[in-house]
């Protein structure tokens, strides 16, 4: 099925000298378009990585999925107590849960994010199983958190590919998306009365920046997971353990601008478009986005196990499996197929055969009597 006739290009050949030229000093990094999910750069994206605080994006998305941002939290003596970057909550201070997740990712509050945990699951440790089913279930399978702030802790890990799946995930979600691209916000606390002011620096550096969340600790370095769009197309870049502030900005400035000068977005097929495949009509199970080489047109086919084909018209392909449902057929002798009842046996209750046996008698009576009257009358 042709999407648009082939022109002649150089797309990918381009794409893929840039990405040889294109480097990056942070430890690990990745480069996603934020609608598919396709990666269009990474570099050592699978190595288990101390995350710091951008472990808050999945606390802060948690937080706004169970739908109870009204709540009021009633803050603890441990989470008032909790070390690192806070927003002085007061012990016994009441938030809403939506005002404590705009003070966990705008100011990466430490104390927030205890609170958060505690309101929703009791405390830290059901909380950190939480995150940790959540994490499995967008497909971040080599993350493990013990906490929701980010503190270090030897066991709490991640990837950059694991993160990049779970902030894709977060992006999807309009509170969320509003939160981590808030710039500036009033702070009315007990004890703290000023503003909270995101620390996500490329808000204000970067054209189209909108999200999402930096971290730094000793043992982590710094990292970051920031997010841009422009005319349509958005990116998700994810930094882990760069070595100083400076750094890693230039390193995401790096990664959103090859990802803009050379990949756009395209819609491939909407949710319940019809597509023909060799094994006969398929359907979209949901909206179908690639990402592709800049100048170039694409094509789709039916792949196998319902999945999807995009190439375009540089070489470059991508598949998407299991994104399509394949329609249902009766067939003709199927529909004309006669239904065959088998013949049910009534049985009978004893009660039930004596009642039918007097009617019966009654009957056969009756009959003679009529017989006998008959006879008589011709006599």
């Amino acid at each position: 099925m042709w999407q648009f006739c082939f022109p002649t290009g150089q797309a990918l050949a381009e794409a893929t000298i840039e990405t040889e030229k294109l480097s990056v000093n942070s430890q690990s990094a990745i480069l996603i378009d934020s609608r598919s999910g396709d990666v269009l750069y990474e570099k050592n994206s699978d190595e288990e990585m101390a995350p710091a605080s951008i472990t808050k994006i999945v606390t802060g998305i948690i937080a706004l999925e169970v739908n109870r941002e009204d709540e009021q939290v009633t803050v603890s003596r441990n989470a008032r107590q909790t070390d690192g970057t806070r927003i002085f909550l007061a012990e016994g201070e009441q938030k809403s849960l939506k005002e404590l997740v705009y003070g966990l990712l705008m100011n990466s509050g430490n104390d927030a994010a205890v609170a958060i945990a505690e309101h929703i699951d009791g405390n830290v440790a059901e909380f950190s199983r939480r995150m940790n089913e959540f994490a499995t279930s967008v497909g971040a399978t080599h993350t493990h958190f013990t906490n929701p702030s980010g503190l270090y802790e030897k066991e709490h890990t991640t990837t950059a590919a694991d993160m990049a799946k779970m902030a894709a995930h977060a992006m999807k979600n309009e509170k969320f998306r509003e939160i981590v691209s808030t710039r500036m916000k009033t702070w009315e606390g007990k004890e703290w009365k000023s503003k909270l002011v995101n620390h996500n620096k490329m808000l204000v550096s970067y054209k189209g920046a909108n999200g999402i969340k930096n971290g730094f600790t000793k043992q982590s370095g710094f990292t970051l997971v920031t997010s841009a769009e422009r005319n349509g197309t958005e990116f998700i870049a994810v930094l882990l353990k760069a070595s100083s502030d400076q750094q890693i900005y230039k390193d995401a400035t790096r990664l959103l601008d090859y990802g803009f000068s050379h990949f756009k977005t395209v819609p491939v097929l909407k949710a319940g478009t019809k597509i023909s495949g060799e094994m006969g009509d398929y359907y979209a199970k949901e909206n179908v986005y690639a990402a592709i080489p800049k100048d170039d047109s694409f094509k789709v086919r039916v792949v196998p196990r319902n999945g999807l084909a995009v190439e375009t018209s540089s070489g470059f392909t991508r598949q998407y499996p299991s994104v399509l449902n394949k329609e249902q057929r009766i067939t003709a002798d199927a529909s004309n197929k006669q239904m065959v009842v088998p013949k049910m046996e009534r049985s009978y209750s004893l009660p039930e055969f004596f009642m039918l046996f007097f009617w019966w008698l009654m009957i056969s009576f009756m009959s003679w009597i009529m017989v006998l009257l008959l006879k008589k009358k011709r006599v």
